[in-house]
């Protein structure tokens, strides 16, 4: 019911009109009354209601409670009050919304108003239009939210965990350095530098953070101008013994010098503390036409620090246990060069980049009787200090079994054996393969015969590199890894040319990148036969085929040994087959007196001939059957006696009442080396004694 008198109160009215609606229909009129009453005189949502030209018609009292908003908005538009670039922004919104239909939910805008730019505030905008009852658009209303702190929490918290997430990628201080400067620049900063404490380079303890004297390295800097930051530069700092976070405006901070980056900005400084140790400082600076720092802004600074503290902290942690893994590594294996008198090898080992340290890898080279030398490269399973000291242990192994000289079949059979052993005596039995399994190839080359002998256990062939310069891997069966038992292990025979290349590898040279091993071995020998150019050292050779087949960051220990092989020559070696008869004494004297007249050894003829003499005796008394002597020109003079009995020799001290036993001690004591060897056929007994000065 309405009144119907024009000007007077509805009291007064004598006339009404009368209209009848369902009540269901009254009562939803009342609510959306009462909603649009008090939609607008709330004040957390701005709203505003614009016609067909955007003009404002409608707005509660706090549609932006900024500087700069007229109090009477009726008839206004946008670009009245706000700059004109965010006033466009707006205006073209909701002319899409006006011209579409289609309502504009959550869009975020930053304001400035003409008075106070200033750093502007972030509005979320939603908007949608309105139609009359005939479906005639009469305008559009929108609501403004400011989220300026919310979407600031939501930027720091994103900043904090991009810093986190590339902290977390490297256990390198530099390189972590270096993305969190890239991460705080621009986006919270225009510059930063992070310094870090130059103990952590070397991995030794940092200075405690109660002292005054501090020695920092200027580590990584973003945003600043070439030249400006030295990357590099060691900083010493007297912090008075008090650290604590701060802020400053330009150039209020003591440690800013005038040509700093940082001089003429605002800024804050956050140190990097961990186990009461001061391991560096994060300085970051804005420039004058961006907002000064808060103090949010500085305990996120504060969070980030203390992050980075614990990343950095574990990085030279990292560094003094790996340069220890690799320094006992590296002092456990030979050197990268050798040189006897029919072998020269050369050598490349490179400890892996990962995290868990260096793994297992080792290479021996081994001087064996009769000029003879053995190659070894084994890859013991795992990584770390447990690795490196189970590689000791398997190197020592397999030098004292080389010493025995046994064929590498044999070898490995034995050393097979040890790593069973060392495995059945670890208490955690399923650690025990991990920790001890490992792999193996030893080879042997006998410089006279000019034949290699190998055999490997679970390890990747060698490579044979020929004069000419093709290559080829050596077809050989690989028994199963070290410390599995159960098989058998093969010896493969096979002639090595002179001035011929031998490579033996680990499986970190040739499994990088490769699916198959086949593969990889493949790329290997593509690799060596280019490189192995006439004339050209093989400590050249081994740095650029490791170059070139893993050129990144090492996921495995590699380890490369090169060695070329140069036979003894036809006159530098004589043998000769005698009878187990003692008459045949008195040949090999004049076989040995009239080869070493020959080779002008007259010096050692004496000598010689008595040691010749007294090993073919003791074969014809205890050996029998057919008799080897054989004499070999090297560096030394080799003289050897072959029969075929399986006896080993031993050197006693013989009683005063007997008449014999003296002969081997009596050897012992008149050349270098003596020893003897088993073979397929019997022993060896060999002496070496050293040639006389070249006149």
């Amino acid at each position: 019911m309405l009144p119907l008198a024009g000007g007077e109160s509805a009291g007064q009215a004598r006339e009404f009109l009368v209209f009848a609606a369902p009540q269901t229909l009254v009562m939803q009129w009342r609510q959306g009354h009462a909603f649009m009453r008090e939609l607008f005189l709330q004040d957390r949502i701005g709203l505003a209601v614009f016609d067909n030209e955007l003009r404002l018609v409608r707005t509660n009292t706090h549609l932006l409670p900024y500087l700069g908003v007229p109090d009477e908005l009726y008839g206004a538009r946008l670009g009245d009050f706000l700059q004109e670039a965010d006033a466009q922004v707006l205006d073209t919104c909701l002319r899409n919304v006006l011209a579409t239909g289609t309502p504009l939910v959550g869009f975020d805008v930053k304001v400035h108003t003409r008075v106070e730019p200033g750093a502007g505030r972030i509005m979320s905008v939603s908007a949608f239009r309105l139609q009359g009852a005939n479906e005639h658009v009469i305008g559009v209303t929108a609501t403004f939210t400011d989220v300026t702190d919310q979407r600031l929490s939501r930027h720091r918290l994103d900043l904090l965990h991009r810093a986190t997430t590339v902290l977390s990628t490297t256990l390198a201080a530099a390189e972590s350095a270096r993305d969190l400067a890239n991460v705080l620049v621009p986006e919270f900063s225009d510059v930063a530098v992070i310094d870090v404490a130059e103990a952590v380079f070397s991995g030794d303890e940092p200075t405690p953070e109660h002292y005054s004297s501090h020695t920092l390295r200027r580590t990584a800097a973003a945003g600043a101008a070439p030249g400006a930051l030295l990357a590099g530069e060691v900083v010493d700092m007297d912090t008075g013994g008090t650290l604590s976070d701060r802020m400053w405006s330009h150039s209020e901070d003591d440690s800013v010098g005038p040509d700093d980056a940082l001089g003429h900005m605002h800024g804050m400084s956050a140190w990097l503390r961990a186990r009461g140790a001061l391991i560096g400082r994060i300085r970051v600076g804005r420039s004058c036409d961006r907002p000064p720092f808060t103090g949010d802004d500085l305990d996120l600074l504060a969070e980030i620090a203390s992050r980075a503290a614990l990343v950095v902290d574990n990085a030279r942690r990292y560094t003094r246990e790996r340069n220890a893994a690799v320094g006992l590594q590296r002092s456990l294996l030979p050197s990268s060069t050798t040189d006897t008198a029919t072998v020269h090898t050369a050598s490349v080992y490179l400890p892996t980049d990962t995290a868990t340290g260096v793994s297992g890898d080792w290479f021996d080279v081994i001087p064996l009787s009769s000029a003879r030398v053995a190659l070894v490269v084994g890859d013991v399973v795992g990584r770390g200090l447990r690795a490196t000291v189970t590689m000791a242990r398997l190197r020592t192994a397999v030098r004292t079994l080389a010493d025995l000289d046994l064929e590498p079949d044999e070898l490995l059979a034995h050393l097979d054996d040890l790593v069973s052993e060392l495995a059945s005596d670890t208490k955690d039995a399923e650690t025990s393969l991990g920790s001890f399994g490992a792999t193996c190839l030893y080879m042997t080359y006998d410089p006279v015969t000019r034949q290699c002998l190998a055999a490997s256990a679970g390890h990747p062939p060698p490579a044979l590199v020929a004069p000419d310069g093709s290559a080829v891997h050596v077809d050989l069966n690989p028994g199963p890894p070290l410390g599995v038992g159960g098989l058998p292990f093969e010896s493969v025979t096979f002639e090595a040319a002179d001035h011929s290349v031998l490579a033996l590898c680990t499986d970190g040279l040739i499994a990088r990148g490769h699916a198959d091993v086949d593969e990889g071995m493949a790329a290997l020998r593509h690799a060596l036969s280019p490189a192995l150019a006439p004339g050209r050292p093989l400590e050249e050779v081994g740095p650029e085929v490791v170059g070139e087949l893993v050129p990144g960051p090492l996921a495995d220990d590699v380890t490369l040994l090169l060695a070329t092989v140069h036979g003894v020559s036809a006159q530098d070696h004589a043998s000769w087959t005698l009878a187990a008869d003692p008459s045949v004494v008195s040949e090999a004297r004049a076989h040995v007196l009239g080869q070493l007249s020959l080779w002008g050894l007259d010096e050692l003829a004496f000598t010689t001939e008595l040691v010749a003499s007294e090993l073919i005796t003791n074969a014809i008394r205890y050996a029998g059957g057919t008799i080897g002597l054989r004499l070999i020109r090297t560096s030394s003079l080799i003289c050897e006696v072959s029969d075929a009995s399986n006896t080993q020799p031993r050197m006693r001290r013989a009683h005063d009442t007997e008449e014999g036993g003296r002969g081997l001690f009596l050897i012992a004591q008149l050349t270098d080396r003596w020893g003897s060897r088993y073979t397929r056929s019997g022993k060896t007994i060999w002496t070496e004694q050293e040639l006389p000065p070249s006149r």
